[in-house]
């Protein structure tokens, strides 16, 4: 089924509705989803594991829009969580606690109460955070449901700032550390071993590494059950990559089939944390070209949405595509697409070859994962509105936000402060 935003009559719609119309409806920046494209990719994980105990659980951090987490949980998606303001986000939405898993190195004993108190799956990163949860649910009274985040030390061949299974990477324990974990809580009443967990890393292409980390988890697992600890569910993380470019990362059919094939006869619930791989695809951003400037090195394309809008660019260097939403005859021409932040690093795409006129819109494709997640109120620009298509009708899941919402919480000194004077 193809997903992807089409051409009709030189204009470019997404499920039947015109970029255009948006544009002129709700303004830009506006990061437009499609619903359709959203519940594909996830079936695309939940069908490959029919017929085992599973539970697909969604990164929240890749996009934590309401009416994303909503529509997941609809399909009985569960949720990776990395804080307590995504775990509230996630109930919010309609989603199971009981369906949620817990991650993150800096849980806060605030963080952990309130977690505690929805029932879900701690994914324990340190000696010290265990210490912490586990005195924290015997004040309680209530029962930590715990699974330890192993680090198998595996190379995901991705971007350093986005691989997490490194023994250098500040997530995750070793296997050792992990052995000592289980131990305390399997004497511990108020404790409840759940599973074991790893995630490598994000934009990964290759199934080795996954493989990889996935054997190390079934060697732990095994050496566990013969200490007589047993875990009812495997975690392997998330991130799958996307193809923005070039890349041919395996089909989400193609990589739980693998894990399947190696989990064998054991019986365990296999749990996959896939974001990127959701929603990215799911998302575009839409920004209209303010002006057009030649010179003798470069032609620039100045646009209303900044890094401030979508930062992966200047953050990582990454490439998305971009399209025009009007198809024009003449001759292209290459172009850097910048945006107005005061910053030489502020750019949406460097050397696109596009036939532009001021005033053009032009459709950033691939920006569902880490566009607005990432976005912030940088050289005081207010953060862009969201829509999201579904059966050919837009529908408005956040208003953009107004100049006032700039400094809502703040506040002046009081008067009399004015006349002090510092020594």
């Amino acid at each position: 089924m193809n997903t992807n935003p089409n051409y009709q009559q030189g204009q470019l719609h997404w499920d039947g509705v015109s970029l255009a119309n948006l544009a002129e409806t709700y303004g830009t920046p506006l990061y437009v989803y499609s619903r359709r494209t959203l519940e594909t990719a996830f079936r695309s994980y939940d069908d490959a594991l029919a017929g085992m105990p599973h539970l697909i659980c969604y990164a929240v951090k890749a996009n934590g829009n309401l009416a994303i987490l909503n529509t997941l949980a609809r399909l009985g998606a569960g949720f990776d969580v990395v804080s307590g303001g995504e775990l509230a986000r996630v109930i919010a939405a309609g989603g199971d606690p009981r369906k949620v898993v817990f991650s993150g190195v800096g849980k806060t004993a605030e963080e952990i109460r309130y977690a505690l108190a929805q029932d879900l799956v701690f994914n324990v990163e340190s000696e010290a955070e265990f210490d912490l949860l586990a005195e924290l649910a015997r004040r309680s009274g209530r029962t930590a449901r715990i699974s330890v985040r192993i680090n198998p030390n595996v190379d995901p061949h991705t971007h350093p700032y986005i691989a997490t299974g490194l023994k250098e990477n500040k997530f995750g324990v070793t296997p050792k550390t992990a052995r000592t974990i289980y131990r305390q809580a399997a004497a511990l009443p108020f404790v409840d071993i759940i599973g074991v967990d790893a995630h490598i890393g994000s934009q990964i292409t290759t199934l080795s590494p996954f493989l990889k980390a996935f054997e190390r988890l079934l060697a732990f697992v095994d050496e566990l059950a013969a200490e007589g600890i047993a875990v009812s569910h495997l975690d392997i993380g998330g991130g799958l990559g996307v193809s923005y470019r070039d890349e041919t990362p395996p089909t989400p059919a193609e990589y739980l089939h693998a894990l399947r094939q190696r989990l064998g006869s054991r019986r365990l619930t296999l749990v996959v944390e896939p974001g990127r791989s959701l929603v990215a695809q799911a998302g575009l951003l839409l920004t209209r070209v303010l002006r057009l400037k030649r010179t003798p090195v470069k032609n620039f394309a100045i646009v209303d949405a900044g890094m401030n809008d979508l930062l992966r660019p200047s953050l990582y260097g990454a490439w998305h595509p971009i399209q025009a939403v009007t198809q024009r005859e003449g001759k292209p021409e290459r172009w850097d697409i910048v945006g107005p932040i005061c910053e030489s690093g502020d750019f949406i795409g460097k050397d696109r070859t596009l036939h532009l006129q001021t005033g053009d819109l032009l459709a950033v494709g691939l920006s569902g994962a880490y566009g607005f997640a990432l976005s912030s109120n940088y050289n005081a620009r207010p953060r862009a509105a969201e829509v999201m298509l579904s059966k050919g009708q837009a529908f408005l899941v956040r208003q953009r936000e107004s100049i006032a919402d700039l400094w809502r919480g703040e506040s002046l000194l009081p008067k009399k402060s004015h006349n002090l004077i510092y020594p």
